[in-house]
């Protein structure tokens, strides 16, 4: 059946005036100022966005998917997440990830849950590997596994500057980072290099001799968690103006507040690119807290919709334009994961859109030219939530 979104404030994500969009099959058929269908000529049906703001599905590029932690011990654990924890955050494409537990949480369970969610509806991909350096693959090698599974784009969440990594050196990086680079080159895919940056004095001072001393380029990694201490977020802005992509958080932070509008405002004002900054939620990660000496004294679980959440934030207090809350969540993640069907509204691509209303609260979400919510009610939910 075909879909015909009507008089829509589009942004693609940047604004393109009232349009309507016929979306045919799983792809965006079709944009322009009045598209009518002839009467009986197909089924289609017609969903009227008049007053409402169309945009891009968003993308989460940091999400557990099969759960996350265990930092508290086995009932720490975190559960796996569900179809309905993702399209209410009106996420149409994520980027599963391990995270501290590579051991009971394995390559196999994180590509099984990638492909189920896929069946559900959802564009999903995953890393390869988790906290530890050597990285644990599926083939023994993260090249083999880039250039071999169509689901992996890349490594990590690798994790630097924290008292649960592995402490890997330079080399250590600059070789795994090495072999995902040509990974991706031969695949065609990004083969970034995804860095989970603790509260460490060193930062990403690893990521920068790298950069200053191979030939590797700056833009081959996507370290995350950049808003976790003032220090660290300083020396993303440097990183940032050098080129490279910094992610901010949007699910927590040490002091337990996230203000991720609040910071992307400020490496704005700071002279950083649009470009160069995305927005992921951790969701469904876990979120420990520990005290100076390094144990564990409690736990928060991620959420999915804290994506979309803390860009309306931005957008209701003034620190951020439409445009520029939603690139963070939509075409900068698509770009820099060679995501290339994703994250703007244009003829071709997947037809993942989300409508939002008025007052930007989300309205209807649609995921390769599935309905999954509309009107404000879910519509389709995951096997286990029936």
């Amino acid at each position: 059946m075909l879909k015909l979104i009507k008089e829509g404030e589009v942004y693609c994500p940047d604004y393109i005036g009232k349009k309507d969009i016929l979306i045919t099959g799983n792809k965006i058929g079709y944009i322009d100022d009045n598209i009518t269908i002839p009467k009986n000529f197909v089924d289609i049906e017609v969903i009227d966005a008049k007053g409402k703001k169309v945009v891009p599905g968003f993308i989460d590029s940091h999400v557990h998917i099969i759960g996350g932690g265990g930092e508290g011990g086995f009932k720490t654990r975190t559960p796996e997440i569900q179809l309905t924890d993702i399209i209410t955050g009106g996420v149409t494409t994520v980027i599963g990830v391990l995270g501290t537990d590579g051991t009971t949480r394995t390559m196999a369970n994180l590509l099984a849950k990638a492909r189920a969610l896929e069946e559900e509806g959802i564009s999903t991909y995953v890393h390869t590997g988790s906290y530890q350096v050597p990285v644990r693959t599926v083939t023994g090698s993260i090249q083999d596994d880039i250039i071999l599974i169509d689901k992996i784009i890349g490594v990590g969440e690798i994790a630097l500057s924290d008292h649960r990594s592995s402490q890997p050196n330079v080399d250590d990086i600059a070789k795994l980072t090495a072999e995902a680079r040509v990974g991706g080159i031969l695949s065609g895919k990004s083969g970034v290099v995804n860095i989970h940056v603790g509260s460490g004095d060193r930062t990403i001072d690893c990521l920068e001799e790298i950069v200053k001393n191979t030939e590797i380029p700056i833009n081959q990694f996507l370290p995350t968690h950049m808003i976790r201490n003032e220090r660290l977020f300083n020396k993303g802005i440097e990183f940032a103006k050098k080129g490279g992509v910094i992610d901010f958080t949007t699910s927590t932070s040490d002091s337990g507040e996230t203000g991720c509008s609040k910071y992307l405002k400020k490496v704005l004002d700071k002279g950083v690119s649009i470009d160069n900054i995305t927005f992921s939620s951790d969701g469904q990660g876990s979120l420990p807290k520990f005290d100076k000496e390094g144990n564990f004294i409690g736990l928060g679980v991620g959420k999915v919709t804290s994506l979309y959440n803390e860009v309306k934030k931005g957008l209701v207090d003034g620190d951020v334009t439409l445009e520029d809350g939603l690139k963070v969540i939509t075409a900068n993640p698509a770009r820099i994961l060679k995501l290339r069907n994703k994250g703007y509204i244009r003829e071709n691509n997947d037809g993942d859109i989300v409508i939002l209303d008025k007052d930007l609260n989300i309205d209807t979400v649609i995921a390769m030219g599935k309905i999954m919510i509309r009107n404000k009610e879910i519509v389709e939910k995951g096997i286990f939530e029936k």
